[in-house]
């Protein structure tokens, strides 16, 4: 699908990915923005996007929002995006709520293009590098058993009611934006205490990081340059419906450890801090001590990361940085 002259909605629109999201489809198409800000900013919004604010576990609501004229959804908006919750069930309830409502109503109106933010942890605790074709899906948090659950959704709407589906399994993505993430943390905790930085487990977690307009620019080319038909007709199960299921991971080809990105915002910030550790090999419950995502089949398709994990994450610190200053 040609993301030029569309009508489309992105969904979390004022949060760091869909926001950039909205940036680089806007100036092609007109885009309406809805979200509840509870997560987002509104001015990460750009100007020229229509925005309407909504809670999307409300039907009425997603029924103002999706209309037929509508030529895609991007749905990016989750009520809560944190993996160690302290709320875990409200977000497994909640996001998939979101998400059937959204189905639902594109049903309805007979809108069929539907572009999702999924996430690394569906695959659990997996060999790496993980290719999007691994089994069993065994997540191992409640935020990674919400996204496989969404992720069986729109499998359903793309194979029974010819929905044509874009699923981003994300590695981890990074960005000018304080909130959930280590980078953040780290930026946020040595600006407090310059001298000491409290790491969670023993920072020898080691995961990859994408920055945020690289993950955007994958998933527009993905989108505009992903085959219908030859990845239905590859399938290892085919139907009559005339949907399809694409699913891609989007990350580097390399990975940051967690003691490797204190060294990078202490280095961005010029500071020397000690670092003490809370101990163990994960930081909470669910945390998957080594992530890194095969991207070989986004590859394939003709897109790779300009960066690699350490210098995006050098990218973000150093945005970061500058905004307390």
């Amino acid at each position: 699908m040609q993301l030029s002259g569309k009508r489309v909605l992105v969904t979390g629109g004022a949060g760091l990915v869909g926001s950039q999201m909205v940036e680089d489809l806007v100036e092609d198409n007109e885009v309406v923005v809805a979200d509840d800000l509870s997560n987002g900013i509104r001015s990460s919004i750009p100007d020229d996007a229509e925005f309407v604010q909504a809670d999307l576990t409300d039907e009425a609501r997603v029924s103002d929002v999706i209309t037929s004229e509508l030529d895609a959804v991007f749905h990016f908006a989750a009520a809560d995006k944190y993996v160690n919750t302290d709320d875990p069930r409200p977000q497994f309830e909640e996001n998939g709520e979101m998400t059937y409502n959204i189905l639902e109503r594109m049903d309805e109106v007979g809108v069929t293009n539907f572009v999702f933010t999924s996430s690394s942890t569906v695959y659990g605790e997996a060999p790496r590098p993980t290719p999007e074709d691994y089994a069993p899906l065994e997540p191992i948090s409640i935020y990674g058993s919400a996204k496989l659950s969404e992720e069986a959704l729109l499998s359903t709407f793309a194979h029974s009611y010819d929905f044509t589906v874009w699923n981003f399994r994300f590695a981890n993505i990074v960005g000018a934006r304080f909130g959930a993430g280590v980078v953040p943390d780290f930026v946020e905790k040595l600006d407090e205490n310059p001298d000491l930085l409290t790491i969670l487990g023993n920072g020898l977690q080691e995961k990859s990081y994408m920055h945020v307009t690289e993950c955007t620019e994958a998933i527009r080319y993905v989108v505009e340059n992903a085959d219908d038909v030859a990845e239905r007709n590859s399938a290892a199960h085919r139907t009559p419906s005339d949907g399809a299921m694409h699913t891609y991971n989007l990350g580097t080809k390399t990975t940051t450890s967690v003691n490797a990105i204190a060294d990078i915002v202490a280095d961005v910030m010029d500071l020397n801090p000690e670092y003490e550790y809370t101990g163990g090999d994960r930081g909470w419950t669910g945390d998957v001590p080594k992530m890194r995502l095969s991207i070989e089949k986004l590859s394939a398709l003709g897109w790779q990361p300009a960066q690699s994990s350490d210098e995006a994450v050098r990218q973000a610190a150093e945005q970061l940085y500058e905004k307390l200053e």
